[in-house]
């Protein structure tokens, strides 16, 4: 069977927890930032988890990470 390649782009974007679950940080964060209140821009600092509904077709990508 041949080795599967991984999805560069994703793999740039995502990390595995230590119970397997991905990691992501949030979207809407680059640019436009001045009409977004302070506690808005503090909390899309923060990473998330990848929500269940994903998570299958992310580890299909990302074979190896």
């Amino acid at each position: 069977m041949p080795k599967l390649k991984t999805k560069r782009a994703a793999a740039k974007r995502f990390t595995k927890t230590g119970t397997g679950q991905l990691k992501r940080m949030k979207a809407y964060k680059s640019h436009i930032l001045t009409k977004k209140s302070a506690k808005r821009k503090r909390n899309l600092r923060k990473a998330t988890i990848t929500d269940q509904t994903n998570a299958k077709v992310m580890k299909k990508i990302l074979p190896y990470l």
